[in-house]
């Protein structure tokens, strides 16, 4: 079989593969949001956040109104032009859906919470410094530390999925996700004043519910008992719920909706917890007592 064969052959099958899922076969006036651009929109949110860190302007000549006022402007520009597409793709087929209205409302409703959202991460920062002895200011926190960019891109994409902006809010924690091995769904619920430490393999899940003044480490997990039910567990509680000042150390697992870690407690590292614990407690795996055992050095 010649290559022209081959390569036709595959194209077919490829094809029948299309045509089977039902997902690839967009219309003219239909598209999906590009991942690119929004990746520019969290960028141009990270500098309206934290002027002159991370753009080319020099806040002591530029007033920092008019800085934010163009900035703001153009963010909303392109997070308009993405919900729209979002909209139009999700609810392809139907006919005056008002796309051009809802994208405009849903933006400028964004654009209003920003200095909110703004607030709250820097409650995170605040929280990092005080939490982090190796942390020497808020601008090193700021300019170097994952947890606080995987924090900042969840409080942003947080609010977009509370609005239900479709695919957007995914995109912009898997993005962040890729960058600082942190994975927080969109959709779960945290408080003020959240810390993380190193942060490496951290999963929280939809549906957490994390309070005010929590601290996590690296590996954690805020997971589900079981995903066997796949959609039918949708909207379903299925992640468990950490109170105000719970410490949980590196690599605990915490799984199952019914679970809730009382307020003041600590987790400590590789436990597995998959009931409930109350509030002022101390859980620990049972290790068994180090060995040490001099060692013979033959030359």
């Amino acid at each position: 079989m010649d290559i022209k064969s081959r390569i036709s052959e595959a194209a077919y099958k490829l094809e029948e593969n299309y045509k089977n899922q039902g997902i690839f076969e967009i219309g003219i006036d239909e598209k999906l949001p590009k991942r690119a651009d929004i990746i520019e929109i969290i960028s141009e949110l990270r500098r309206v956040i934290f002027p002159g860190y991370f753009g080319s302007e020099n806040t002591a000549y530029v007033t920092l109104n008019n800085f934010a006022g163009n900035t703001l402007a153009n963010i909303y520009e392109k997070l308009f032009k993405q919900i729209r597409i979002a909209l139009l793709y999700q609810d392809r087929g139907k006919e005056n859906g008002g796309f051009e209205d809802r994208a405009e409302a849903l933006a400028l409703k964004f654009i209003d919470m920003l200095p909110d959202i703004q607030r709250l991460i820097l409650k995170d920062v605040e929280a990092e410094l005080q939490g982090d002895p190796a942390a020497s200011s808020k601008e090193e926190i700021i300019f170097s530390y994952p947890g606080i960019y995987a924090i900042f891109v969840y409080r942003i994409a947080h609010v977009l999925y509370e609005l239900n902006v479709p695919f957007i809010p995914r995109i912009m924690t898997e993005h962040a996700h890729s960058k600082t091995g942190i994975d927080i769904n969109p959709g779960a619920k945290i408080g003020e004043y959240f810390f993380i430490d190193h942060g490496t393999g951290i999963v929280i899940g939809e549906t957490t519910e994390i309070g005010n003044h929590v601290k996590i480490y690296q590996g954690v997990t805020l997971g589900a008992l079981s995903t066997m039910k796949g959609q039918a567990l949708s909207g379903v509680k299925r992640h468990p719920t950490i109170e105000d000042n719970v410490v949980i150390y590196a690599n605990a697992t915490i799984l199952g909706g019914e679970t809730v870690v009382g307020r003041n407690s600590v987790v400590a590292g590789n436990t597995f917890v998959t009931e409930s614990i109350p509030e002022n407690t101390k859980v620990s795996a049972y290790v068994e007592k180090l060995q040490m055992q001099k060692r013979e050095i033959r030359e």
